[in-house]
């Protein structure tokens, strides 16, 4: 029996991924698919406790730190929520994965993006998702949309987030076949029924539920 298929989002902080990935959600369960949806980082006691370190303003640490921090929290993720949960015949949607560190730490800050790439593989297991999304948005659009207190990230310079936006439309270029960029500037609705027709074309390669 194949394993079902594993979904990420991501994007610029501010982009929509929450709402996006609740109707994902919804739209699979309705399809008939279980869903497990997970948050990365967290998702776990001990990554909840790692994101709380790595999102609140009272601790400053290295840019590889923090990345080895995030690493920590997705093999926790992968071992406890992620592998159980696709071994059990469910489809998994996260918020954020692997990609997130790569671009965040790597084209963002400064970290050599494919030793990135090599020590996220292997504290991942291996496990990559099926398909990456990708909500892109110019950043001041999303920073308006955010709606709440910064955390941490968030609170970084305007052009630390565009570095950030910029190294998700380069991996995506780099590698099409697993990371779809989404136009997250048009309505949740289009927004939506975009991630939909890219997740109908990774499902027709799966069994049906």
């Amino acid at each position: 029996m194949p394993t079902p298929p594993f979904f990420s989002l991501d994007g610029v902080d501010g982009a929509g991924k929450s709402t996006q990935l609740q109707l994902l959600s919804d739209w699979l369960r309705a399809k008939g698919w279980t869903v497990v949806r997970c948050a990365d980082p967290g998702g776990t006691p001990l990554g909840d406790q790692l994101r709380e370190i790595l999102l609140n303003h009272r601790h400053e640490r290295s840019m590889m730190a923090e990345a080895l921090l995030f690493m920590a929290s997705r093999a926790e993720l992968l071992e406890r929520v992620i592998r159980p949960a696709l071994q059990a015949g469910s489809l998994v949607l996260s918020d954020r994965y692997l990609l997130a560190n790569v671009v965040y730490q790597g084209y963002a800050g400064g970290l050599n993006v494919e030793q990135l790439w090599q020590i996220g593989w292997i504290a991942a297991g291996g496990v990559e998702p099926d398909l990456t999304m990708v909500l892109d948005l110019p950043v001041d659009a999303a920073q308006q949309r955010r709606g709440r207190a910064p955390d941490r990230m968030e609170s970084r310079q305007r052009d630390f987030h565009e570095r950030v936006r910029q190294g998700f439309l380069t991996e995506a270029q780099r590698q099409p076949e697993r990371i779809r960029i989404i136009d997250a500037s048009g309505s949740v609705e289009a927004v939506h029924a975009a991630i939909c027709a890219e997740v109908e074309r990774v499902l027709a390669a799966h069994s049906r539920p």
